[in-house]
């Protein structure tokens, strides 16, 4: 009995082993080819169900199929010449083709897996969340018991525990037919406690240029990449508020959908993006209790008349002192003259400031660690 137990021990372990070596095997296809599974437009979409599905061609979990003994099927017993095999007319053979056929597993992994692997791949440092004070907020433990409660939440170990200190008291217990029977006064229930738990809270303010110049491709990358940052900066908070800001020659803020969705045209005026952020900052999120994070994207291409002049002092001045980061990422596009990026390169010069180009989907993943490979 006991060599029995210990090979079915021995058994489990060694599945055990061959599952996380598929793990590996599956985290490893996945990190190489990265850059494809994270420009893909559509999973920005799947925020919802928080698992998507990455297709991994080549990949198959060896199993075995049982079947009751003595049964005949394909290839066991006599057969007649001509007898058709499975399901189908054996006069509906197709043409014969000799290449081998492409086996693809669909494999699910989680958003936050996802953002996971893409820290590791661009080696991205750990956030650390600045800011003296937290936000604290209530949470429930399962640290309690009591004698009454619903069903669902009662303890069997507990339960049997007082029904048996009952018996052995009372002398009805028998060790020689240990039977335990509970009564009503034996029950006991898992009961929760509220108890306060510190939050790192962070904003993160996104800010896109929805202008005439700026084309679907362009907004494209820019809510792929908005999408990823998220996900990396949500992984080392357990408070997040997202604020979303979209500016032609006016700024709005507008909810996420919109955000990621919106088609709009119109001439370029930054400063009115940056003033709508400003204004939220100081109205909303004190920077002693918050972590602020400040996103813009854009094609470049801004309004003359000076606006290139308020941006840096709007900067300078309310942005930048209350910010944990602010990235500027500039999408290339064949309508815009890219000229912001070179005027705030060569007028503002702060460690918080981290500016980025990004000609197309390939540029993602190294603009993505442009902004957050300083683990601000």
């Amino acid at each position: 009995m006991i060599r029995e137990t210990f090979s079915g021990f021995s058994s489990i372990r060694r599945i055990e082993r061959d599952r996380k070596r598929f793990d590996s095997i599956i985290r490893g296809k996945i990190k190489k080819d990265l850059r494809k599974h994270i420009t893909r437009g559509e999973l920005i979409g799947k925020r919802g169900r928080e698992v998507v599905s990455i297709p991994l061609p080549q990949i198959e979990l060896p199993h075995l199929k049982y079947g009751r003994k003595n049964m005949s099927g394909v290839g066991q017993g006599e057969g007649a010449e001509g007898t058709p095999l499975g399901q189908g007319d054996a006069g509906d053979a197709g043409a014969a083709g000799d290449q081998p056929g492409v086996h693809i597993r669909e494999v699910e992994i989680s958003i936050e897996e996802l953002a996971e692997l893409l820290g590791e791949e661009l080696e991205l440092p750990r956030i650390e969340p600045r800011g003296k004070r937290t936000i604290k907020s209530r949470r429930s433990r399962y640290k309690t018991v009591r004698s009454t409660g619903p069903e669902s939440l009662r303890s069997f170990k507990r339960t049997y525990r007082e029904a048996l200190k009952r018996q052995i008291a009372s002398g009805t217990y028998n060790p020689r037919r240990p039977m335990v029977t509970p009564v009503r006064d034996d029950y006991r229930y898992r009961s929760w406690k509220e108890e306060p738990e510190p939050v790192a809270n962070a904003v993160i303010i996104y800010m896109m240029d929805v202008s005439g110049s700026m084309g679907n491709e362009q907004k494209e990358i820019v809510r792929i990449e908005s999408f990823w940052i998220d996900a990396w900066i949500r992984a080392h908070y357990h408070g997040i508020a997202n604020r979303y800001i979209v500016h032609d020659a006016a700024a709005a803020e507008v909810d996420r959908e919109t955000f990621y969705t919106t088609r709009e045209s119109g001439g370029t005026r930054i400063s009115s993006a940056y003033e709508l952020a400003a204004r939220i900052i100081a109205g909303e999120y004190d920077p002693e209790e918050w972590n602020i994070y400040c996103f813009h994207f854009s094609d470049g291409d801004n309004w003359g008349g000076g606006d290139d002049e308020r941006c840096f002092e709007l900067l300078r001045e309310r942005l930048l002192p209350t910010v944990n980061l602010f990235g500027y990422g500039q999408v290339e596009s064949r309508y815009g003259s890219g000229q912001f990026y070179e005027s705030l390169s060569e007028s503002l010069e702060d460690e918080k400031l981290v500016l980025s180009q990004i000609p197309e989907r390939d540029a993602i993943l190294d603009s993505i660690k442009d902004f957050l490979g300083k683990g601000k």
